[in-house]
C-alpha cells in the first residue's frame, strides 16, 4: 500500500499474514479511521451471548448497558476469537504484518503473533478504559520486546501530560496515574480472558491476552522499581543534565 493512499483514504491498515507449518494460511486485516484511530468494523445482525455488555464486566468499566448492549472490544473480536478458537498457542506460524510503506515478518508462537493482533482490536474499539493506548496504534510495532513496551507506553503517557499541560492542567510527570491505569488495564484484560475462557475455545485467544497482561505487568514492574536509570542516562547526556551514575 502507497503511503499517500492510506492517507487520502482516510484510513490505516494493517494487514496480517499467519502461515502455519502445515502449509496453510491466513490473513486478517485491520483498518481504522486515520484521524481518530477508530476500528471501521461491519455490523453483524446478532451478536453472541459473550459479548454482551454484563457478561463477566470488567470491574472498573463504567459503561452502561443502555447505551452499549456490547462490550465495544468483545464486539469487534468475534471474527477474531472465532478464527483463534480451534487453534493452540503453541503453534508455530510465520507472520508478516503490512501498512504503510512498512513490512514486518517474524517466526514466532501463534500466542505472540495473536497478541500483536488484538491488541490493535483493544485500544481501537472504544473501551473507555484501553482506549487510552490508542495514540500508540498510529505507530505500531508488532512484537514488542519489553524494553520496547515499556519505552513506548511511559513516552505516549508523557505525551499526553504535555497536551493537557498546554491547556493549562497539571501534568502528571512522577506517572502516578499511569500505575493506576496500568493496574485498571491489567484487571480488563484479565476479565475479558473470564469472557473468553466460557467458551471452551482452546488457549490461544486467551494466552494472547495473557501475553498483553504481562506487558503492562513488566512496565508496572520497571517503573516501581526505577529500572530507568539507563534510559535516564542516555537522555541526560545529550539533552543536558546531570548524570544520575550507575544503578
Amino acid at each position: 500500500m502507497a503511503d499517500g493512499e492510506s492517507r487520502s483514504g482516510k484510513t490505516l491498515r494493517f494487514r496480517y499474514t499467519f502461515l502455519f507449518s502445515n502449509g496453510s494460511s491466513d490473513e486478517l486485516t485491520v483498518e481504522l479511521d486515520y484521524q481518530t484511530l477508530t476500528l471501521i468494523h461491519e455490523e453483524r445482525a446478532s451478536y453472541p451471548e459473550w459479548t454482551d455488555l454484563g457478561f463477566h464486566k470488567c470491574p472498573t468499566c463504567p459503561l452502561s448497558k443502555a447505551t452499549n448492549p456490547q462490550c465495544p472490544i468483545a464486539r469487534n473480536l468475534v471474527p477474531v476469537v472465532d478464527w483463534l478458537k480451534d487453534h493452540f498457542s503453541y503453534e508455530e506460524v510465520e507472520v508478516t504484518v503490512e501498512s504503510e510503506g512498512r513490512r514486518y515478518s517474524k517466526k514466532t508462537s501463534l500466542q505472540e503473533a495473536a497478541g500483536s493482533l488484538i491488541g490493535i482490536y483493544n485500544v481501537t474499539s472504544g473501551c473507555p478504559i484501553l482506549d487510552k493506548l490508542r495514540p500508540m496504534v498510529a505507530t505500531h510495532l508488532p512484537f514488542m520486546t519489553p524494553d520496547e513496551s515499556t519505552y513506548r507506553m511511559i513516552s505516549t503517557y508523557l505525551m499526553s501530560q504535555y497536551f493537557l499541560h498546554k491547556q493549562g492542567q497539571v501534568a502528571d510527570l512522577e506517572l502516578k496515574s499511569f500505575l493506576t491505569f496500568l493496574h485498571e488495564a491489567r484487571e480488563t484484560n484479565s476479565a475479558f480472558c473470564d469472557r473468553i475462557h466460557v467458551l471452551g475455545v482452546k488457549d490461544a485467544s486467551l494466552n494472547a491476552l495473557s501475553n498483553l497482561n504481562a506487558m503492562g505487568e513488566i512496565v508496572s514492574l520497571s517503573i516501581e522499581a526505577e529500572d530507568l536509570k539507563r534510559w535516564e542516562r542516555m537522555f541526560v547526556k545529550h539533552w543536558g543534565g546531570s548524570d544520575p551514575g550507575m544503578a
